[in-house]
């Protein structure tokens, strides 16, 4: 290149020239500073006043000034074209730029001077540093991924062989890469690989042809093959192995090489190849199980001691031996292939139209999925009619011509057992009726003999105030006639006020009449009256509470005022034989016969009374308990002994004197309670004493099969709760 001289009378010139030029650049000489131009000045940062007090060198690095002085020198003073160096400039900021130096010679202003342009290197760097970064991870990326791979290009060179797949195969990197054969990490003949044919640009039909049925179009990778294979010639027993080849393209889309990725699928097929085994060894003896369990049904089906039969579109296509014995052997045992045909389902009915009623009955269960229970009657092959209990489930609701299964048992003679014990029930409750009935009559005897019993008492009672309102009525009728006497005397003075006779009459009247003395003695005469005749009406009052004749139905009532009124009937009985102590708690209304609690009630206080010598004490007692109320009478009687304790509720069973007793009083309370639903409780010590608890539930009995009418339909608890022990005192 020739020098180009440069008249310094242009100086203007050459700094619009170096500032038209488009790339970093500057001017020196040998003795002049250097001349930047507006895109060196960027580059480097300094304005034009201090570059033009910097030395050239000084642009550039310390490390770098050495070799940009000899470029210098072989500019000014050799060839004029020293070839491009690297080095650096420092920016005013401190920082370095690499950058690619130009030197140039010129001549300017009659002497040698360097033009310098300069290449900015950093982006080039930057881009050259991330390729080779990049390279460098893909590389890193592609041979530790624990992944076996390699790569080939579009000349089937293999590019990338990572460690995985040298583990793999037994091939090292070093063996594989630049080789075009990877066939023979694989193969033992030469034979293209999945990503040859990648490559290649094979169609299906040719990967086909070359693999079979082992390989095809990959499911995730556009123009990608997949392959599975045993290759025995990896590992001593051979190794399966699952490849997937993919395309690699450039920016235009066209295929420049091909990636392929192995795994190790060995375990997954001899874990396949185990549970294949396994699994036909598992069919096998399920089928033999399940041919087992058949004969086993097969032997329970036929030997069943109820008729079992299997039918489909009214058709029996099989039936047990119970069948045969039930209906008759014709058709019955068996199944078509055994009997040579199957049985019409319209044999077992007498008529179309029982059979149209068992399938209006059944088709609506057995098509929801429900089981059939039903009875009717049947045909033996006879005639014979069967009242047979039939039980049916449909096999398949989804579909039901797959058939039902039907159990069928003869219940002839079950029929006739319920029907004669259905009569026999009627004359039970017949029977039931006439000893209620019975009971009646023996509690109204007893009630009566009882009665009979207090009746001195209760006249005793009645006799004394009707006694003393008597002998007043007497007296009243004198007081009376006096009055009336008084009366008269009293109208004739009014009549003739003027008469010495009537006066005299009215004066003697008074005098006899004494009147003083009847206002004083008459109110008292009618409150003594009025005083027996309200005892009267209360020992009435306590009798009809006590017989309940006017409640003689289930109804609820206060126990403690039923105790209240027997004691009140029964007192005359009591009072010179034992002092009579309560403890009554409040109870609760109980669904009861409350006529007959009394008697109960009776029975148990004349019997405390009859069982002391001399003068005791009778306690009476009440409370309520879990859904019970529970009456207790405790005398300190002669008490009782175990072998009397024992028959003390028997009828007739008594251990007073002939003519006073029945022996029915323990044994009707007995009933009594037990009709109620409760339990009669006795505890007694010879010489001691006697007590006796009641429990009724509170809601009224359990009403039984032979409950009568007007019975309650309460539902008593299961059993009265345990009695306290004895040493537990009364409430």
């Amino acid at each position: 290149m020739s020098n180009l001289a440069l008249p310094w009378a242009a100086d203007a010139l050459v700094g619009d020239l170096l500032e038209a030029v488009a790339v970093p650049a500057w001017l020196h000489s040998a003795s002049t500073s250097p001349r930047g131009n507006a895109a060196f000045r960027r580059l480097c940062g300094l304005s034009s006043d201090t570059l033009q007090h910097t030395a050239h060198l000084h642009l550039v690095s310390p490390d770098d000034r050495e070799a940009l002085a000899a470029a210098t020198q072989e500019c000014l003073l050799g060839s004029g074209e020293p070839p491009a160096q690297t080095t650096h400039l420092l920016a005013a900021d401190g920082s370095r730029r690499p950058v690619e130096l130009t030197l140039r010679r010129v001549i300017w202003g009659g002497q040698p001077g360097a033009l310098v342009t300069c290449i900015d290197l950093s982006d080039i760097q930057f881009v050259q540093t991330m390729l080779q970064s990049t390279s460098g991870l893909l590389r890193q990326i592609i041979d530790g991924a624990p992944v076996a791979s390699f790569v080939i290009d579009q000349q089937h060179r293999v590019t990338h062989w990572n460690s995985a797949c040298s583990r793999l195969t037994g091939c090292t990197a070093e063996q594989m890469i630049g080789s075009t054969e990877s066939w023979r990490a694989f193969y033992a003949q030469a034979r293209p690989m999945l990503a040859n044919l990648i490559v290649s640009g094979s169609t299906t039909d040719e990967l086909v042809a070359l693999y079979g049925d082992k390989a095809g179009p990959s499911a995730l990778i556009a123009g990608g093959f997949e392959a599975e294979a045993h290759f025995p010639n990896l590992g001593p027993e051979g190794r399966w192995l699952s490849f997937t080849a993919a395309p690699l393209r450039n920016p235009d889309g066209d295929v420049i090489g091909a990636i392929v990725t192995l795994q190790d699928v060995s375990q997954r097929h001899r874990t396949e190849e185990e549970l294949t085994r396994r699994l036909a060894l598992l069919v096998e003896e399920r089928s033999a199980e399940l041919a087992a369990s058949a004969r086993v049904m097969d032997a329970f089906i036929d030997n069943a001691p109820i008729g079992v039969v299997y039918a489909a579109r009214d058709q029996v296509l099989r039936s047990n031996r119970r069948m045969a014995e039930m209906f008759g052997p014709a058709g019955c045992t068996g199944s078509p292939a055994q009997t040579g045909e199957a049985a019409s389902a319209r044999d077992f009915y007498f008529a179309d139209e029982d059979k149209a009623e068992i399938a209006r009955v059944a088709y609506p269960q057995l098509n929801r999925g429900l089981p059939l229970h039903h009875e009717m009657w049947m045909q033996h092959r006879s005639g014979r009619p069967i009242w047979v209990q039939i039980n049916a489930t449909i096999v398949n609701r989804s579909d039901p011509g797959t058939g039902t299964w039907w159990m069928l048992q003869d219940r002839t003679e079950m029929r006739a057992a319920q029907e004669e014990l259905g009569q026999r029930f009627e004359q039970l409750q017949a029977t039931h009726h006439k000893l209620a009935q019975t009971q009646s009559q023996l509690l109204q005897s007893d009630k009566m003999a009882s009665i009979g019993q207090l009746a001195a008492g209760v006249a005793h009672e009645i006799n004394n105030p009707v006694g003393f309102v008597s002998s007043n009525l007497n007296t009243l009728r004198q007081y009376v006639a006096s009055l009336l006497s008084l009366v008269d005397a009293y109208a004739g003075a009014v009549t003739d006020p003027t008469s010495p006779a009537a006066a005299q009459r009215l004066a003697s009247t008074q005098a006899e009449v004494e009147l003083d003395y009847l206002k004083e003695d008459l109110p008292q005469l009618l409150d003594e009256s009025a005083d027996g005749l309200s005892r009267v009406k209360k020992i009435v009052q306590d009798l009809k509470d006590f017989s309940r004749v006017d409640q003689a139905e289930w109804q609820e009532a206060d126990l403690n005022a039923g105790l209240e009124s027997t004691l009140n009937v029964v007192r005359h009985e009591l009072k010179y034989k034992a002092e009579v102590v309560k403890a009554l708690a409040p109870l609760p209304l109980v669904l009861c016969l409350a006529g007959q609690l009394n008697q109960v009630f009776m029975n148990l206080i004349v019997n405390a009374s009859q069982a002391i010598a001399e003068r005791g004490v009778i306690t009476l007692a009440s409370g309520v308990l879990d859904g019970w109320v529970w009456v207790q009478v405790d005398d300190t009687g002669s008490g009782m002994s175990e072998a009397v304790q024992r028959r003390i509720f028997e009828p007739f069973y008594t251990t007073k004197e002939v003519g006073k007793g029945t022996g029915l009083g323990l044994s009707l309370s007995f009933s009594i309670i037990k009709r109620h639903g409760g339990a009669i409780q006795l505890r007694s010590t010879p010489g001691v004493g006697s007590s006796f608890r009641l429990w009724v539930p509170i809601s009224g009995p359990d009403t039984g099969p032979l409950a009568g009418p007007g019975s309650p339909t309460g539902t008593a608890p299961a059993q009265p709760p345990d009695w306290p022990p004895a040493a537990q005192p009364v409430p």
